[in-house]
């Protein structure tokens, strides 16, 4: 790291040290991924980990008790489990770092109850995540990667497309498009499809099955209480008054808006909550352009969606509403270490400039040294 003139001769660096004691609170969406991946880079910086499985998703909150506390040293890694109770008492404790993921709503109890002891928090959250279709784009793999996208664990993904945005006289077209790869993907029937799975409690369908507008679906809408089955379900002629676009669906329902100017459909966006993903499949630079220099948003990928998840050198992380901080990769040693900023000087000489008397001559060079 350069040092500049006003140090000269001396050096300066950063010395990374471990915060200290984390909480890592998981989601039950991806119940190992978002409860390990945290506490990994938590250790690798040098601290000392608390990991609270989500109790909706109870089996793989006892495995991970069960494997991890029984073969870690609680003095530095340990899973707890419980409910709403546990988890606010955990809350009442002194953390150095708090890492969250979940609801906008949860995020912000847990901010507040960190900043009774000015913990600082990384908050994975979630959102309306957008996706443009443009009439350049390429439909078949557009729509092969975004029934994947959107369908990828029932839609149960923070960062799944939550709606799209069609350009004027794609629409019927991509629809036709995205009927032949749900067939292609999960078959007749997705209810029989093994990638395809269930939501994951009655509470979460019922919430999911009522955005459902029977006179707007154009693809599924079958669902299945005893089974708590909801078939990948695509809805037109959809607009920011309906249900279904009110918060973050989080459930397999796609709903789809026409849209003929793009200001408009940007103001659209940027009138609500940040959203954690936006995506756009076109092959016109402009467009991509214009949308993200305008659209604040998490992160996002070009003609593919989920997918920038997937690589370790992108930092990962919201936005406003989406979230606070990010993880991935060295994005992770970061999020969980403190910076010392050192100079180190030499005591071979010590200039008399920054000493009284202060004449105008030292200002002088002092405004040059500085520069």
């Amino acid at each position: 790291m350069s040092t500049n003139l006003a140090n000269i001769p001396g050096k300066s660096y950063i010395i990374p040290e471990p915060l200290g004691v984390t909480l890592t609170i998981g989601a039950w969406n991806y119940p190992y991924q978002l409860s390990l991946a945290p506490m990994i880079p938590a250790l690798a910086a040098g601290n000392t980990a608390i990991v609270k499985p989500s109790e909706l998703s109870l089996n793989t909150s006892n495995v991970m008790a069960k494997l991890i506390n029984e073969n870690f040293d609680s003095n530095y890694l340990h899973v707890v489990e419980g409910g709403v109770e546990e988890t606010s008492e955990l809350l009442k404790e002194k953390f150095d770092k708090i890492f969250y993921t979940g609801s906008s709503t949860v995020g912000k109890i847990i901010m507040k109850a960190a900043a009774e002891h000015l913990t600082p928090v990384t908050l994975e959250l979630g959102g309306k995540s957008p996706t443009f279709v443009f009439n350049d784009a390429n439909l078949k793999i557009t729509a092969k990667r975004l029934v994947w996208a959107k369908f990828l664990n029932s839609g149960q993904t923070c960062i799944a497309p939550d709606y799209i945005f069609a350009e004027k006289g794609v629409k019927e077209k991509l629809i036709s498009e995205i009927k032949k790869q749900i067939l292609e993907i999960h078959g007749e029937n997705p209810q029989q499809s093994d990638a395809f799975v269930r939501i994951i409690n009655p509470r979460h369908y019922k919430r999911i099955v009522q955005f459902i507008d029977d006179s707007k679906i154009v693809i599924g809408g079958e669902t299945d209480e005893s089974d708590l089955y909801i078939a990948p379900t695509v809805m037109d002629n959809v607009t920011f008054d309906d249900e279904v676009m009110q918060e973050e669906i989080f459930g397999p329902v796609l709903p789809i808006i026409e849209f003929d100017d793009l200001d408009w459909a940007i103001k659209m966006i940027k009138a609500r909550p940040k959203p954690l993903a936006l995506y756009v499949f076109t092959s016109s630079n402009k467009n991509r352009d214009k949308i993200f220099h305008e659209v604040s948003f998490g992160g996002g990928a070009v003609n593919d969606a989920v997918m920038h998840l997937t690589n370790p050198k992108l930092p990962f992380g919201g936005v406003g509403n989406s979230g606070m901080g990010s993880y991935h990769g060295k994005a992770g040693f970061d999020t969980f270490s403190h910076f010392k900023s050192i100079l180190e000087k030499s005591t071979l000489i010590e200039p008399p400039i920054k000493y009284p008397p202060y004449v105008d001559w030292k200002l002088k060079v002092l405004k040059t040294m500085l520069e």
